[in-house]
């Protein structure tokens, strides 16, 4: 039985998907949630809000990715960084999904991803669990009504969590899998709850395709000044720096939280909703996010709750430090209603440095900029074993290296004619450590970091006196209005001043060292740019 709203010349039977119990076509937020619950997907909690558990995997399975070998992107895709499946054995992974589809009721839910039309793709996505369904409907960008009646997809993503791979028969690393098929038009996922697995896929995509028409994709937060589009910022960081955190800015409107894309038309958000992450989540450092996790839809991923109350426990990491709420990007008030922004012109790389020796902000030229982007710093805390207080550095290239099915210098080229063409100012910013590495150390006051933005953001910034970096090479301010000083020269913050000058040269040489990989392909200006 089919259910729902679909164009009927392009349900699963059109795609060669046949022999399914029921399936239901872009149900909508309630109907999504009632069926989940009828199948015991999750339970309802405070506000209407969906809380689920994804079993083993908590998080996304970089490992099991695959991007299917064939001769039309074989010179593109990066290799190094993405795993090979052949054609052969991806049609056989795909035969065996189907035919393990049959006589089982699926979720269809077709949306959009790009918020720019010229640039966006139309993805149907195929879900056995419902509340993948509502998770997505929030994420991606959800069409009008009357436009579904027409809807013909550029790409199909088929998530199966029930399925397992076989290494053998489908050529892949393990009976979880990711493969995408560019020239089918088509994703596979097998053997994962996770539903960051949905998201993630489309971004993939837009990695792809983008850069090949000169658009810059990005794994960056956005948000722009109230009712100027054109003084826009994106926000680029790893999880854990404060991405999400800092561009929900209330005196400015948001974007979008993850994903973006810049053509020669601005910037545009890849997406219609938020995954943020919520361990340690707090009513008073991030009020409106905190808000959404007890509205009517919003999913609830792996969070420990009282069963009596269904009050959720912000600090209890129990089931996994990765726990996350996905929500519409208008649970947000100060959200943009088009996801539209200009060009960008101010740039933030955001690090978490345990190391300490990074300043709270730093000015970036051109090549600078390229240079750090490549390196994608950031660093964690090395286990949670008493005693062990060294950082663990972390190199994830363009800020996002899971999801870069093309070479880092593609998109680092691309963001440094963009910067030069439009004249944006860039800026690294350090949420980490401050006054000594993690463990002895404490973290950046997040008010000295929203006053750093704001100057930064206001033009005010680029007014004051800077020194040059000794370690690093980029651009210090000397004094700041509202920033005690001593934090904006992290060697004063140290007792010990020959410890941190060890710290440094400690963290120099891990800069040389990832680097080194690069040298062979960008220009002189940027070798010129690189530390140690």
């Amino acid at each position: 039985m089919t259910f729902g709203r679909v164009n009927p010349q392009f349900r699963l039977e059109d795609q060669g998907i046949e022999g399914l119990g029921n399936v239901y076509y872009n149900l909508m937020e309630p109907a999504l949630i009632e069926a989940a619950l009828k199948r015991g997907e999750g339970t309802l909690g405070k506000g209407g809000a969906f809380y689920v558990t994804t079993g083993k995997f908590t998080g996304r399975s970089p490992q099991d990715k695959h991007v299917v070998r064939t001769p039309s992107v074989e010179d593109k895709i990066w290799w190094d960084n993405n795993r090979a499946m052949t054609p052969e054995g991806f049609d056989a992974l795909h035969a065996d999904m189907v035919e393990h589809m049959k006589g089982r009721d699926y979720f269809v839910q077709d949306l959009v991803g790009g918020a720019d039309p010229a640039h966006s793709i139309k993805v149907r996505m195929v879900t056995e669990l419902a509340w993948h369904g509502l998770f997505i409907r929030h994420l991606l960008r959800r069409p009008e009504r009357e436009q579904l009646d027409e809807f013909l997809a550029d790409f199909t993503i088929i998530n199966c969590p029930s399925f397992k791979a076989d290494p053998a028969k489908h050529g892949c690393r393990s009976d979880t899998v990711i493969a995408l098929n560019f020239d089918r038009k088509m994703i596979l996922i097998a053997n994962t709850e996770y539903a960051g697995e949905n998201k993630k896929s489309v971004f993939t995509l837009l990695n792809y395709l983008l850069p090949l028409k000169g658009i810059m994709a990005m794994h960056c937060s956005a948000n722009h000044a109230p009712n100027n589009p054109v003084d826009t910022a994106v926000f680029f960081g790893l999880s854990g720096t404060g991405k999400t955190t800092l561009s929900a800015d209330p005196e400015r409107v948001l974007i979008g939280d993850d994903e973006h894309g810049w053509s020669d038309r601005g910037t545009f958000n890849f997406e219609g909703g938020c995954y943020a992450k919520t361990i340690n989540l707090s009513p008073e450092a991030e009020p409106e996010i905190f808000a959404t996790t007890s509205k009517f839809g919003t999913v609830i991923e792996n969070m420990v709750f009282d069963p009596e109350t269904f009050e959720l426990d912000f600090e209890d990491d129990s089931l996994t430090a990765n726990m996350r709420c996905a929500y519409p990007l208008e649970y947000i008030s100060n959200a943009s209603a088009t996801a539209l922004g200009g060009h960008p012109k101010n740039i933030i790389m955001l690090t978490c440095d345990a190391f300490g020796v990074l300043p709270p902000i730093a000015r970036l030229t051109p090549a600078q900029a390229m240079y750090h982007f490549l390196s994608g710093f950031t660093s964690k805390v090395a286990g949670t074993e008493r005693g062990i207080t060294e950082p663990q550095p972390t190199f994830s290239t363009c800020f996002g290296a899971p999801f870069m099915p093309l070479r880092p210098e593609v998109y680092g080229n691309l963001l440094r004619d963009k910067i030069a063409k439009h004249g944006a100012t860039c800026w690294l910013v350090n949420t980490g450590w401050t006054g000594g590495a993690y463990g002895t150390g404490h973290r950046m006051p997040i008010k000295a970091t929203r006053a750093l933005l704001h100057a930064a953001l206001n033009g005010s910034l680029a007014k004051v006196e800077f020194r040059k970096d000794p370690n690093f090479g980029f651009e210090v301010p000397v004094q700041v209005e509202g920033v005690p000083e001593l934090l904006l020269d992290p060697r004063r913050t140290w007792s010990d001043k020959e410890a941190f000058d060890a710290q440094a040269q400690k963290l120099v040489k891990m800069f040389s060292d990832n680097f080194a990989q690069y040298v062979p392909y960008i220009d002189e200006d940027v070798k010129a740019a690189a530390i140690g």
